[in-house]
């Protein structure tokens, strides 16, 4: 329950301060008084969208504040969110909107901690329930008409809406994926075609040394100076160890240079470590001649394998030019399209296999549509009866009323067009309610609509915004007595200028504008003169005032006959109070 508002320059607001009350309190006031602004403060605190131009002109600063008596339902939410209650039962609610330059910003707090805007939008259906004007189109979306339908089922059907949209979601999935795997099947069919030939192309070149081409450059160039190396090895052979002439060979060279040393060493000691270098040199001159002559006898001409060289060195190079620089990056680019080709052809699942499963997911979609539309036929037909018995007391006691359920294709809420159908006059085919009700009609069903709410789990306060205009007469004290009905099981806020809706009020409001002369430090800010328009709200407590508020609203003026018609209003909703004996049972 709503106990208490606060407003700073908000609008046309400066400073306000309202107690409201259990059962029906009621805002009345000429057009244009305010009152809707009352109400827009508290759509604002809620997490309303607003805008700039709900800033007090002068002002950089809005602040609302709301504070709400706590049910054990929404104390254990308060406890999900981690947030503390106040003074074991209180919560409030402060939403503070400020500019700079162009820029609004906005901040909303819970018992002084800071929230985000979902955490609003969870907590304002949990507190209050705002029912306005607009809400005349809502009845036309089907979207909105199946959300009441849905809430009136309960949780039954809220959980069978959550399986749907689980199993569409599951389908969604299955169902893109088989697309784009559609969509890119020519593609994908291309790709693995192009990795297909250049797997082969490179697994037939049977890569895997990436020095392999320049070893097979070596060698071929060995083959083809086969008779030069045979010629060179042969000169080594004889400089080193055997001349075919009478020049002398480097071996016969160190022997005399041997022979000479060992001579010295008889003279000299200290000379023995040159000896054993040459006797040393003169070993490794002979080894080398040993093998350069092996070398060079070995050596043949082989054209076959000179041929097979080439062509593999030609088929090298191909490679390195089509997936190089390098035969290192030609091997790299092998193993990674490898892995790319096993992707496409092992990994991928086929079409076949995403249709097999996208049939199985929207056979399991379709049943459980089936079965939330089955659970709203069900909650549809209990719903008509509660709405047309909440809508004959309304003077409407031939209204004939329908849930009609269509299918259509399924959606993440369902496989269901709902659409209210509607009657007021014996003899008339139902017809769209939208397309059919009247204004004072369609603001009698909003509050029929409301009151079959009230029987499930509805927020604690409830607010409606002129929801008697269009209706006068005995449809205006059939309005008055759903209202205050309502209000034995609820708070009920209401904006109204019907006197006889008025009366019935558990706490009576007006609301008024004023012309003021602000504080010096106010004509600061204000560039529009010295006279400012300010709202003003009066707890009507005396009798007085209220026969005063409501002689305004049934005759325009205080006169006598107005004042008598306003005391009959006040003795009649007495007696209708007293008539009724209504159970006080306050949220």
């Amino acid at each position: 329950m709503l106990r208490s508002l606060r407003i700073e320059n908000f609008a046309l607001v400066d400073e306000l301060e309202l107690e409201f009350g259990v059962g029906l309190n009621v805002l009345t006031g000429e057009t244009g008084a305010g009152k809707s602004i009352i109400l827009d403060a508290i759509d604002a605190v809620l997490g309303g969208k607003v805008s700039s131009r709900v800033i007090r002109t002068g002002t950089s600063r809005t602040v609302v504040e709301g504070t709400f008596c706590v049910n054990p339902s929404l104390a254990a939410w308060l406890g999900e969110q981690e947030i503390d209650l106040i003074d074991e039962n209180l919560l409030i609610i402060s939403r503070e909107i400020s500019t700079s330059g162009n820029n609004v910003r906005s901040r909303s707090r819970i018992n002084g901690v800071l929230v985000n805007r979902q955490v609003m939008h969870d907590l304002r259906g949990r507190v209050v329930e705002i029912t306005a004007q607009g809400q005349n189109v809502l009845v036309g979306q089907s979207a909105q008409v199946r959300d009441w339908l849905d809430s009136y089922g309960g949780e039954k059907i809220l959980a069978a809406r959550n399986q749907v949209a689980s199993a569409f979601a599951a389908y969604q999935q299955v169902h893109t994926a088989l697309e784009a795997r559609r969509t890119s099947e020519r593609e994908r069919l291309q790709q693995l075609d192009l990795l297909t030939y250049q797997v082969k192309e490179l697994g037939d070149a049977n890569l895997g040394d990436a020095d392999e081409l320049e070893k097979l450059q070596q060698e071929r160039d060995r083959l083809t100076h086969v008779v030069d190396l045979q010629q060179m090895s042969y000169q080594v052979y004889q400089a080193l160890y055997q001349s075919d002439g009478d020049t002398p060979t480097v071996t016969d060279l160190l022997g005399d240079s041997e022979n000479t040393l060992t001579d010295m060493v008889e003279y000299d000691t200290h000379l023995t470590p040159l000896l054993d270098l040459i006797r040393d040199a003169q070993t490794a001159v002979a080894e080398v001649a040993r093998q350069i002559n092996a070398y060079g006898e070995a050596l043949e001409a082989d054209p076959q394998r000179l041929e097979e060289v080439e062509d593999r060195i030609r088929e090298l190079k191909l490679i390195i030019r089509k997936y190089g620089p390098t035969l290192a990056d030609a091997i790299a680019h092998y193993h990674r399209i490898s892995a790319e080709l096993a992707a496409l052809t092992d990994s991928e699942q086929s079409v076949e296999a995403l249709e097999k499963q996208e049939k199985q997911a929207f056979a399991t979609l379709n049943d459980a549509c089936f079965e939330l539309t089955k659970l709203r036929q069900a909650a549809a037909r209990d719903f008509e009866s509660s709405l047309v018995r909440e809508l004959k007391p309304l003077a409407m006691d031939k209204v004939q009323f329908q849930v009609a359920i269509e299918p259509v294709a399924p959606t993440p809420t369902g496989a269901d067009k709902i659409t209210f159908m509607f009657s007021p006059n014996p003899g008339e085919p139902l017809q769209p309610l939208s397309e059919t009700a009247s204004g004072g009609e369609m603001s009698r069903f909003l509050l029929a609509l409301k009151a079959c709410f009230s029987q499930v789990d509805t927020p604690a306060t409830m607010v409606f915004d002129e929801i008697d205009v269009g209706v006068s007469g005995r449809v205006a004290q059939a309005i008055a007595d759903k209202l205050y009905q309502l209000g034995q099981t609820r708070q009920v806020l209401c904006v109204t200028h019907q006197p006889l809706v008025a009366a019935m009020a558990d706490k009576h409001f007006n609301v008024m504008k004023q012309v003021v002369n602000p504080s010096k430090s106010q004509k600061n800010h204000n560039h529009h003169g010295d006279e400012r328009t300010v709202v003003r709200v009066t707890a009507l407590e005396q009798l007085e005032q209220r026969r005063q508020e409501l002689a305004q609203l049934a005759g325009g003026k205080s006169a006598q006959d107005a004042i008598a018609f306003a005391d009959s209003l006040l003795n009649q909703a007495q007696s209708q109070r007293n008539g009724k004996k209504p159970q006080k049972s306050r949220k």
